[in-house]
């Protein structure tokens, strides 16, 4: 059918399965805002709703027509095969993003910001398709194949790759994610910044480093380094968070280092692992978001200050999260653990190139994709510990009492399929989705994905036997708590996950940076609503009303303009 819009519309390998995502989320959203955002369920985010003016019947139409739209408006954006299609597509995308997030509580202030940074970065996008289209006198993106020997072509790159960028989240234009998760309803943070945008910039930042571009040695640098950058940057920031979903945020922005990275190697294995990870991101980080939805819909907060005790309380929900958290933080066999280790694979590659920088970032990127994982691992053990084993600060119902079936079955279908994309990669998602988009991939070693897990369960099965039969068990004693050098009392104090990693922040050289993290320092919108304001205050003193100082400004203005005419 694609093929009777054509050259408009063009469906290939590499954005098929991204259709297929597109979709799949959409109806995973769809199901699990049924029970989340009915006010009758006396959910946070249905109460946010309503106080924001959206009430009753009408209210939900607006939202899941939202929804609907945006799905189709996606689905255009990433079929388009002209540049000025794509265009439209992508400037609706940010105005059903902006509703979308305007629907919480709150959260007016939170929309405006991000239709700013998403929509500058638009703007600079417009400018990049302006440049191509002035350089090939065509805007057929399979016609395109563009040569970095010139300046202009550069900055069109450059251009197109910031709105990729801004909307997938990746540092400095991150700073609207982690807001947006705090405030936004969690169906909207789940479906947009967490899978949406993700599979949308990557996938445009993809298509035009592999089709549009001929890339070279210095960009492919570029992109590496900002990635490394994304990586370490925001998974620092989400050690120390005390709420969920802002932690979450801050994981959405980190995760999309690794993409770029991938990309940024620049040889097949490292592309396709990239590409691998913004679909797997997409998965485990809906599945969490929808999560912290489950939390807050049963215990009315995602301070994880006041959780904890909830693996009992809620199992299928923790069972979920368990599985989304080992996949986020690239624990075999799951699948987040088969794309790190392809991006890794393609850093490992570089080494062998005789070129010294490429050499040298690549080792500099491939010590911070570890270091990352793992601090990443450490965060996801904070939040699991904080919300489901640790002890809670009142009292819980001992009775197993899930969410209601909309809201625990998206979760749980996310969760197999990080187990399926992980245990069986090669047979399913690397074999129909990724290694047909990306030629040339050649793997370095064997993963064997099948015997691993089978090694992982028989040893999970012996260890619950070693611990139930009691010949076998070893023998415990109890003992008074001991944490950092100080014993406490666990029927006075409580030990809990938002404790951890808090000692980073006393650091004298990592303190004054969070510090001037919270204070917006790294926050381009903030910096740029600085520089805006501070101009216009400026500009204040020379309006005072007197009339000779108008004509004096006019005049000055007109010589001004000659001289630029004359010269």
């Amino acid at each position: 059918m694609i093929q009777y819009f054509y050259p408009w519309l063009k469906l290939d390998n590499l954005n098929s399965f991204v259709v297929l995502a597109i979709g799949l989320f959409s109806v995973l959203t769809i199901i699990y805002s049924l029970g989340f955002m009915n006010p009758v369920r006396n959910t946070e985010s249905a109460k946010a709703l309503v106080s924001n003016g959206v009430k009753g019947r009408r209210g939900l139409i607006q939202y899941y027509a939202y929804i609907i739209l945006t799905a189709a408006i996606s689905i255009g954006a990433v079929l388009s095969n002209n540049l000025i299609l794509l265009l439209v597509f992508w400037g609706f995308l940010g105005l059903t993003l902006y509703l979308l997030i305007n629907m919480g509580d709150d959260a007016s202030s939170i929309a405006k910001k991000t239709f700013i940074i998403v929509g500058g970065s638009d703007a600079l996008m417009l400018l990049g398709i302006g440049i191509i289209y002035y350089l090939t006198g065509t805007l057929k993106m399979d016609s395109i194949k563009l040569e970095f020997n010139n300046g202009l072509t550069v900055l069109a790159y450059l251009c197109i790759a910031v709105a990729c960028f801004a909307k997938a989240g990746a540092m400095p234009f991150h700073s609207w994610i982690p807001d947006c998760a705090k405030h936004a309803p969690v169906p909207v943070v789940a479906y947009l910044p967490a899978s949406l945008d993700k599979l949308l910039g990557i996938y445009l930042l993809a298509r035009i480093s592999l089709d549009l571009f001929v890339m070279n040695e210095a960009l492919n640098i570029f992109l590496m380094l900002i990635g490394a950058f994304t990586i370490i940057a925001a998974v620092m920031m989400a050690l120390v968070q005390h709420n969920m979903k802002r932690l979450l945020g801050y994981h959405a922005v980190s995760q999309v280092g690794y993409m770029v990275l991938g990309i940024g190697t620049g040889n097949p294995i490292g592309i396709a692992g990239g590409i691998f990870h913004m679909l797997n991101n997409s998965i485990y980080k809906q599945d969490l978001f929808l999560i912290s939805g489950n939390v807050e819909k049963k215990i009315g907060t995602t301070d994880l200050d006041k959780l904890g005790g909830l693996a009992k309380t809620m199992p299928l929900t923790y069972i979920s999260a368990l599985i989304a958290s080992l996949s986020i933080s690239g624990v075999p066999p799951f699948n987040g653990f088969v794309s790190k280790w392809m991006v890794y694979q393609g850093l490992i590659n570089n080494l062998q190139l005789t070129t010294y920088r490429l050499r040298l970032a690549s080792v500099l990127c491939l010590v911070a994709a570890m270091f990352g994982s793992g601090l990443t691992l450490a965060s996801f053990m904070k939040l699991i510990h904080a919300t489901f084993l640790g002890q809670s600060k009142d009292s819980r119902p001992k009775e197993s009492s899930d969410v209601s079936w909309t809201m625990w079955l998206p979760c749980l279908i996310l969760a197999i399929i990080c187990v399926i994309f992980g245990v069986f990669a090669y047979e399913v998602p690397l074999k129909y989705f990724i290694l047909p988009a990306v030629k040339g991939v050649t793997f370095i070693g064997t993963w064997y994905a099948g015997l691993s897990t089978l090694l992982v369960i028989i040893g999970l099965v012996l260890g619950l036997l070693i611990f139930k039969l009691k010949g076998l068990r070893p023998t415990m004693r109890q003992d008074t708590a001991f944490v950092g050098g100080e014993a406490i009392d666990l029927k006075q104090d409580r030990v809990t996950g938002t404790e951890f990693y808090n000692t980073i922040k006393e650091l004298r050289v990592l303190g004054a940076i969070y510090k001037r993290a919270e204070a917006g320092l790294f926050d381009i919108y903030e910096q740029g609503k600085n520089i805006v304001f501070g101009i216009g205050k400026s500009l204040q003193y020379l309006h005072n009303g007197v009339l000779p100082t108008y004509l004096v400004w006019m005049l000055l203005g007109m010589m001004g303009l000659f001289m630029v005419l004359l010269l």
